[in-house]
């Protein structure tokens, strides 16, 4: 019987097309995974790159690629006949020999590029200085090795990026900008996926290299796993090498935090993380995020990802307020009252909570029973906003064992006034840090970067996190800012916007609108009438995406919110204190800004907001 993993970028392909081709190309793969007769049998592509490369006739006019070799087939991308040929001649495939992950080469693209790296060839190149040994020993290919030794400046290996295998694009980088070889080594390394991958590497092995690399093959073993993969989104299936280094990993004997920006990730290794714990872990999972529209949005995507009602069961998904009102409830037989006469706010709930733990499970300071604990695992999102006594909570329900704190979020993205170190709420966790985003374009992240300001902030870690280091996977659109003369101009230049965006195709669940107040937004609302978009308040966007965002009202006056007025017997506000607030209203125009994974739309009536970039 045939193997058969799936790349990522096929799902993404069969969905665009037709919906009889589609058809068609399903019941082919469900037919060629059984071996029976009218299965598509792979044909030899003539002037291939790659022998192993084949065409799988999956409906009219249109093909599968796949690499094969013996029983194992990957399933590259689907085409319409002529561009599935030049696809599967144009491309090949190898096995990076250090860290053994597959590399798809655009190998007829490099032939064209040969000849005008020797005519700009100058006497002295890039790489003279290292030996053939140790640029093999970065994993570089012995075919391309000399192709690479042509290379004289920086930008030719910017200029051959897109026709390389990150695997290969990442060390040659480094080493162009005059980067050591350990740096190099490293750069290589954080593509594996596993810190558990080491050992000999057998380049001819397809499977154990496809094994290797989760973000580029699923495997499919039946016709139930080939529609789950087909019909899931992507984040569900294919995770990037760091992501699923972090989310995967056997154990943990320390906390962990992660830390990344706005694109890297965080979410999904915490959902990920979420869902390893539940399968192979030890008890019960809690996950927990900033708000209850949040943890409803994170419990919706777990029932995505976890198919297995069981195990599903196992992890509950909450916000740390709500947590406190539970505890409190259960111990006192009745919810407590969070408003009117008698009623605790929030602050003493969570201190009553803590207490209700201490009383149940002992001295917190000590090791104890697990059993006694509410949870054996926490995974924490959107860290960055938790309070002191909401930290001291979620360290009190879980016991301090492996694998207890796994806490993902970015001090840029902070919403709240709070500003805490781990290490001082007694949680000393490993860190680790993602610098790349796969969401935002590189133009949207260099704009929202310069709006940010770019520099340190405090919080998660002592001291402070800088994000001068954050890269883009890919280019996209830049943001697009307009200026209107009046309010009235502006909605009307929304309305035209997102039906713009419809025409274009764009669903309209992937259209998102933020404003910072809710005027602003109810105003949004009428003016979008009909169009079935979701309007929101900045503070409401935190923690979900859209393809498409359009930001209103970004205006002076109204980003960042005028200080509220006191009454005029009180004392000169304090100038470190209205800093403060004037950062976190920066912090959510960034938050609101990075919800767009391809294009943001800002506009503004009157003078532009002071956040905005020139």
């Amino acid at each position: 019987m045939p193997r058969l993993a799936i790349g990522p970028e096929f799902p993404r392909e069969l969905s665009a097309l037709a919906q009889p081709v589609r058809r068609d190309a399903v019941v082919a793969l469900r037919r060629f995974l059984l071996n029976v007769s009218g299965a598509p049998h792979p044909e030899r592509v003539r002037g291939a790159r790659d022998p192993r490369v084949a065409t799988l006739r999956l409906a009219p006019g249109h093909r599968g690629v796949v690499v094969r070799q013996r029983d194992v087939y990957w399933l590259r991308t689907v085409l319409p006949d002529p561009d599935a040929w030049s696809y599967a001649r144009r491309h090949r495939y190898g096995v990076n020999p250090v860290i053994g992950v597959v590399e798809e080469w655009d190998a007829e693209a490099l032939e064209r590029v040969e000849p005008a790296l020797r005519r700009s060839v100058r006497p002295s190149r890039l790489f003279d200085a290292i030996c053939d040994g140790d640029l093999l020993g970065l994993g570089l290919d012995g075919v391309a090795l000399p192709l690479f030794r042509l290379i004289t400046t920086e930008a030719d290996v910017a200029a051959l990026e897109p026709l390389l295998p990150p695997t290969q694009y990442a060390p040659l980088a480094v080493l162009a900008r005059g980067g050591t070889m350990a740096e190099a080594w490293r750069e290589l390394d954080a593509w594996r996926a596993s810190a558990d991958d080491a050992g000999p590497i057998d380049t001819d092995d397809l499977y154990a290299a496809l094994r290797r690399s989760p973000d580029r093959a699923a495997f499919v073993p039946d016709k139930v796993a080939l529609d789950r993969v087909l019909a899931s989104p992507e984040w569900c299936t294919f995770l990037r090498p760091a992501q699923h280094r972090l989310a995967k990993a056997a154990r943990y004997d320390h906390p962990v935090l992660v830390i990344g920006g706005a694109g890297t990730g965080k979410t999904v290794i915490a959902l990920h993380r979420a869902a390893h714990l539940a399968l192979r872990g030890a008890g019960p999972v809690l996950l927990v995020t900033f708000s209850q529209s949040l943890a409803e949005e994170l419990s919706a995507r777990l029932d995505l990802l976890i198919e297995d009602e069981v195990v599903r069961k196992r992890v509950e998904v909450d916000n740390a307020e709500r947590l406190a009102v539970r505890i409190v409830a259960a111990a006192e037989g009745r919810r407590p009252a969070l408003v009117g006469p008698g009623a605790r706010s929030l602050a003493q709930l969570t201190d009553e909570a803590l207490r209700v733990l201490s009383i149940a499970t002992g001295d917190l300071l000590d090791d104890v029973d697990p059993a006694l604990k509410p949870y054996r695992h926490v995974v924490v999102d959107e860290a960055q906003d938790v309070s002191p006594a909401q930290w001291r909570l979620l360290r009190a329900v879980v016991p301090r064992a492996r694998d207890d704190l796994f806490i993902v979020g970015d001090p840029h993205q902070r919403v709240t006034d709070t500003r805490v170190a781990l290490g001082s709420v007694g949680i000393p966790a490993d860190q680790h840090l993602l610098g790349v985003s796969y969401r935002l374009p590189q133009e949207l992240l260099s704009f929202v970067v310069r709006l940010r300001g770019g520099g340190p902030s405090p919080g998660l870690v002592k001291g402070v996190t800088d994000m001068y280091d954050y890269s883009a996977t890919h280019h996209g659109e830049r943001p697009v800012v307009r200026a209107y003369d009046s309010e009235e101009a502006e909605l009307a230049g929304l309305r035209a916007t997102v039906e713009s965006w419809l025409a274009d195709g764009v669903s309209p669940a992937e259209i998102a609108v933020g404003a910072r107040n809710q005027r602003l937004v109810r105003a949004a609302k009428e003016t979008l009438d009909g169009l079935d978009v979701r309007a929101l308040t900045f503070q409401h966007l935190k923690g979900l995406e859209f393809e498409r965002v359009a930001l209103i009202g970004v205006a002076e006056g109204i980003v960042p919110e005028p200080p509220s007025q006191g009454p005029p017997q009180d004392p000169a506000p304090d100038p470190y204190a209205r800093a403060r607030a004037l950062q976190r209203e920066r912090s959510i125009l960034f938050v609101a800004c990075t919800r767009a994974r391809s294009m943001l739309y800002i506009s503004h009536s009157g003078r532009g907001s002071p956040f905005l970039p020139l």
